[in-house]
């Protein structure tokens, strides 16, 4: 079989995109505290063919920007954040084929609870869900939950690791033909295929077993999106679906390969692992068409965007800051996400950037954050293409300017030629989302062979 695409649906549980912007849109439709708002949206998806559609998520609103909320409110800069797995489901109720991911914190959870959380709707959708593991970002989550501050970002990713090793024992628990259901011999299921973890470690003890069986696909599909070195090391060792940003072909292809490289260094199959960055599809019947497109998209920016999300993301208010004025060694040390800095280091050809470095180099709050792949079905198309092949990537996460909108243009109108080219599939290839990703089905066996042999 030829190599498909993944195309990926980034979604956010708010009033908007995760274009702040975009609910001013003219287009936006602002239903967005109905289940009706996202079904239409799961709907417009199955019907392309898309293989997942994914929420990413904050454990708090963006309030770090001049030390209140009133700006990001007033502003509607993410003002709405609900919790995303409700809506999953929703959405799954309405569709049958497509694949359905969300975030999960691992460091204001524990283990049991996501792993059954996630467990039970992977049952419910009949193995359609992913986990998008992440460590959360800043100080207003860490208040949110009776913290006083956010955890070093090393440390959050050690907690990471011994969090998975501790949800992946509990999905193992169960192994897949552990379910014998004989009424007339009164035999529900076998107790030695029904395993304990009993798990010591340093930051968490979990003994079980699990109380939730395996689901259609084994387990659900694990995603992730480090960006940073410690990040990518995580990635390497867990995800099966990795969400990166490279804003051009070049970087994204070195990037591609080293990371390949990392997952084999793991003992993993790099082909068992898709990376897709995020990027902006404008696409219209002409190029004409969409660079009209885009210009209604950009107006809907204002500068309040940027520095709200900037100070949420990096955990440090950008108002408390001159526009103009270098931050100091230990300021960036301090910043949350450490891949974020990086890249503004990086592109700015700065040691110490300024505020106005991260806004102009991050993009941040404007469709300039990620690639955008502008104009006409064939032009949009050629573009994405060459990322596919060179290669760049396996797939992308197509983040949305306007609801629905955004997802309607490229159903209707990408789609449709990536198919005619054979980049991308025509009909789901199963009912679960690994068999829609081309992934094999996890079996609890392997699992526990593999610790035998590692004991």
């Amino acid at each position: 079989m030829n190599r498909m695409m993944t195309l990926v649906a980034f979604l956010q549980a708010q009033n908007c995109s995760n274009l702040p912007g975009s609910w001013r849109h003219p287009s936006t439709q602002l239903d967005f505290l109905t289940p009706e708002y996202y079904q239409r949206i799961a709907r417009t998806l199955e019907d392309g063919k898309i293989q997942l559609a994914f929420f990413d998520d904050r454990l708090a609103l963006p309030d770090l920007y001049t030390g209140n909320h009133h700006e990001m409110i007033a502003g509607g800069v993410r003002a709405v954040k609900m919790d995303p797995s409700t809506i999953l489901m929703a959405m799954g109720m309405a569709t049958s084929k497509l694949g359905l991911g969300t975030t999960y914190s691992t460091t204001y959870y524990e283990p049991y609870h996501v792993a059954r959380v996630f467990a039970t709707m992977d049952l419910m959708l009949k193995g359609r869900v992913g986990w998008n593991i992440v460590t959360s970002l800043n100080s207003a989550e860490a208040l949110n939950f009776g913290h006083d501050a956010h955890m070093e970002h090393d440390s959050r990713y050690d907690r990471a690791d011994e969090f998975m090793e501790v949800v992946m024992g509990h999905w193992n628990t169960w192994e897949d033909d552990a379910l014998i259901l004989d009424k007339e011999g009164g035999r529900f299921a076998d107790p030695n295929k029904v395993h304990r973890l009993n798990h010591v470690g340093a930051n968490f003890r979990s003994r079980g077993p699990f109380s939730v069986p395996r689901s259609p696909q084994g387990h659900p599909l694990l995603i992730q999106a480090g960006q940073s070195g410690r990040g990518q090391a995580f990635a390497a060792r867990w995800a099966e679906l990795v969400f990166v940003i490279h804003h051009n072909l070049e970087a994204g292809k070195v990037s591609y390969k080293k990371f390949k490289e990392m997952v084999a260094a793991n003992g993993r199959d790099p082909n068992s692992v898709s990376v897709a960055p995020a990027c902006y599809v404008i696409v219209g019947e002409t190029d004409e068409v969409a660079q009209a497109k885009r210009a209604a998209i950009e107006a809907t920016a204002r500068p309040v965007d940027a520095l709200v999300l900037i100070s949420e993301v990096l955990n440090y208010d950008f108002g408390s800051k001159g526009y103009d004025e270098p931050f100091s060694d230990e300021e960036l040390a301090g910043f949350s996400w450490h891949g974020f800095r990086e890249r503004v280091v990086q592109f700015s050809g700065k040691k110490n950037p300024t505020v106005r470095d991260f806004v102009e180099v991050s993009g941040r709050g404007t469709i300039a954050e990620h690639k955008v792949f502008c104009g006409s079905p064939k032009s949009v198309a050629d573009q994405m293409e060459e990322w596919f092949t060179a290669p760049a990537c396996d797939g992308f996460v197509l983040a949305a300017t306007h609801m629905p909108g955004a997802y309607e243009d490229v159903v209707r109108l990408l789609v449709p030629e990536l198919q005619r080219r054979g980049l991308f599939q025509k009909e789901y290839r199963g009912s679960t989302l690994r068999e829609n990703l081309g992934l094999p089905i996890p079996r609890a066996a392997d699992y526990h062979a593999m610790r035998r042999a590692a004991e």
